[in-house]
């Protein structure tokens, strides 16, 4: 009976052996010689942005470290949902990429209908960068501060102008976001981009902004602008006098434009741990945080599900924001 009972055992144990070098080997076939022919990494912008500058970047290291070209291909057009859905829309297997972040998770917000599902379409790889936007006045503003700011508003609802790059830009987003957390009204001016809003910034058209800290920063140090306030969570290098907003009396906000690395959900975990691997590396390089420092961005990395929890909170925070402020862009 002992005898018996030994060999169940032992075929239990040999059988739980078994399951585990399946599974070892599975994972392994998995990430075995990829990748074996080229990557096409989608980027849904124009080509000369930060996410073509940085789909560039992770490109070239890419192919270093693993031998086989990985080409950016520029799908521009409808609020980048032309060529998410392209990325959202190829083979789960490591050979189809897509450099996104902001309006990732604004857009399934924004738009009454998407043809993919942000939430389950997407496997996150790593988060590539950040970059705070700067709350901005004309430099002969009689507006000096965040407070004076929202005293101004206060004083006098809808009043106040403020020009944003578009409706569901982070320009947009993080004045309404500062709006729902003030209680107060100011009334938005849309524009195709960051340089016509600038422009009317400078010419007085336009009360307030906040702009992508690479836009306004040149601004700033030429004296043509001043900053009231950073989104960031610290204040930045650059501008050591610019306080935060957090420290302006509303503990908790920040706002980060973010700019990741996707691949189509059902992506093997062992192809995306090697993305991640490499471009974590990457991301220390010299020449990288030399040309992400030249940008106005923060080189960020960390692990694949340490940015699916970022994406996350993003989704949180701006689902809020958009359903509060009633925003739509169809």
């Amino acid at each position: 009976m002992m005898q018996e009972a030994t060999r169940t055992i032992l075929r239990g144990a040999g059988a739980l052996a078994c399951v585990a070098v399946a599974l070892l080997c599975g994972s392994a076939r998995a990430d075995d010689g990829y990748p074996d022919k080229p990557v096409r990494i989608i980027v849904p912008y124009p080509p000369a942005g930060f996410n073509d500058v940085m789909a560039r970047a992770f490109a070239t290291k890419l192919n270093e470290k693993l031998g086989q070209p990985f080409i950016v291909e520029n799908r521009a057009g409808g609020g980048t949902v032309i060529g998410t859905a392209a990325a959202a829309k190829a083979p789960a297997d490591g050979y189809t990429l897509l450099v996104q972040g902001f309006p990732l998770i604004v857009n399934q917000y924004l738009y009454s209908k998407l043809p993919y599902d942000t939430n389950t379409a997407f496997a996150p790889v790593i988060l590539g960068a950040e970059t705070p936007n700067l709350l901005v006045v004309r430099a002969d503003s009689a507006i000096k501060s965040l407070k004076d700011l929202i005293d101004a508003a206060k004083a006098s609802p809808g009043r106040l102008n403020y020009a944003s790059s578009g409706t569901g830009t982070s320009q947009h987003l993080t004045m309404e976001y500062l709006k729902s957390i003030t209680g107060t009204d100011l009334n938005q001016i849309p524009y195709k981009g960051s340089a016509p809003m600038v422009t009317d910034l400078l010419g007085g058209q336009v009360d307030v902004m906040f702009d992508n800290f690479p836009n306004a920063l040149p601004f700033v140090k030429a004296g043509k602008m001043r900053a009231l306030a950073v989104t960031s969570r610290q204040r930045l290098a650059e501008l050591p006098d610019v306080p935060t907003v957090a420290e302006q009396g509303y503990p908790g906000f920040e706002v980060a434009v973010f700019y990741g690395l996707y691949a189509p959900a059902g992506t093997p975990d062992a192809v995306v741990h090697k993305l991640n691997a490499v471009l974590n590396e990457a991301l220390k390089a010299d020449d990288v945080k030399s040309m992400f420092k030249t940008a106005g961005v923060q080189p960020m990395g960390g692990s694949a599900q340490d940015f699916a929890k970022y994406n996350a909170a993003q989704d949180r925070k701006w689902a809020d924001v958009i359903r509060k402020a009633g925003i739509k862009a169809d």
